[in-house]
């Protein structure tokens, strides 16, 4: 049913428009507990959690399958993405200060691939306001009891050798209120950003983000590195070496690519596929076995979880397919998993 209204009705929509219009229907149901025990019984009906001892966290998870960042930029639809089966939500990315992002269009459905292209540029309502979201959230019990990373960069206008004090600021506002952070240095969308990807660069950035993490939240805070799928394979190897190193929590792989022929932007889906399992297979050989790989980029089906798994993945995150799939999805997804955990 969902496929029939998205390939004749929902493709007619301007892509943006209907984001920000699905991101919203989730902030307003969100905020009442009928649409949300409506959700649950409709698509979360199944307890599909991990134990603390499963994961990175100190506490229980509900999915492996978590919602990747992009989707819910400023911490409104935490609620209700959790609520239609997602284990996790990573929000973001979050800057320091306010951005518009790029001028529109820069959001485009590509459906004959089941693909996105985006060059949104880091829009969001800045850390603050985004913090004060998130302090509301966990004044509840059932607030506190979601699990929400959030993924942080640096704002357009901030020199690149400025960059570690943007992801300082924002690791110290967000750290208290959040289960880990996301170290986003291989957006293409921000001009520069991914030059950050150097090992000389990324240590700079990922020791200010850990020492402000640290001091906001007086705890250690779990803090990953987001790498790109253009990434080459040397740089994959530093980049674990570094993240041994530092006692990073781990690494998200992989964002969007630039590896395409429709212009500017990162195009999302199953092209990266392949590449991504590449990366995780590499990332589990070279990294510390308790670090831990969250797997993002072209996972479909079932069978693509199940393959981000066996190469090496501890969890996922997912945002195009939902795009594509609808609703019911990612529920789906992660009962599919715990049955594989079960037979694991």
């Amino acid at each position: 049913m969902y496929r029939w209204i998205f390939d004749h009705a929902i493709t007619r929509t301007d892509p943006e428009n209907a984001h920000e219009a699905v991101v919203e229907a989730c902030r307003i149901a969100g905020a009442s507990r009928a649409p949300l025990a409506l959700a649950h019984a409709l698509f979360d009906w199944r307890d599909t959690s991990l134990t603390a001892h499963e994961t990175f966290l100190p506490r229980r998870l509900k999915g492996r399958l978590g919602m990747a960042a992009g989707f819910d930029k400023n911490a409104v639809a935490i609620k209700a993405l959790c609520a239609l089966g997602f284990g996790f939500v990573e929000i973001g990315t979050v800057t320091p200060r306010p951005q518009p992002g790029n001028p529109r269009p820069r959001l485009w459905r590509l459906p004959q691939t089941r693909e996105v292209r985006n060059q949104m540029g880091f829009n969001n309502d800045g850390v603050h306001v985004v913090a004060e979201r998130l302090r509301q959230l966990r004044r509840s019990r059932d607030g506190r009891a979601l699990i929400v990373g959030a993924n942080i960069g640096k704002n357009k206008l901030t020199a690149n050798e400025d960059a570690p004090r943007d992801y300082e600021i924002c690791a110290r506002t967000l750290a208290r209120y959040v289960d880990f952070l996301v170290i986003n240095v291989s957006s293409p969308n921000t001009p520069g950003l991914r030059d950050l990807q150097s090992v000389e660069s990324l240590e700079q950035i990922a020791r200010a983000t850990i020492r402000a993490a640290r001091e906001g939240a007086g705890r250690q805070v779990p803090v990953f590195i987001k790498i790109a799928p253009d990434l080459a394979d040397d740089a994959v190897i530093a980049t674990a070496a570094l993240v041994n190193t530092l006692d990073l929590a781990g690494v998200v792989a992989t964002n969007t690519t630039i590896n395409h022929d429709y212009g500017s932007g990162g195009v999302s889906g199953p092209r990266l596929k392949e590449r991504a399992l590449e990366i995780i297979r590499m990332l589990r050989r070279e990294l510390d076995d308790h670090r831990t790989i969250i797997g993002v980029g072209g996972i479909t089906s079932i069978e693509d979880a199940y393959d981000f798994m066996e190469a090496g993945a501890d969890l996922l995150e997912a945002l195009t397919a939902f795009i594509y799939n609808g609703p019911a999805w990612p529920g789906r997804i992660n009962r599919a998993l715990a049955e594989w955990s079960c037979a694991e």
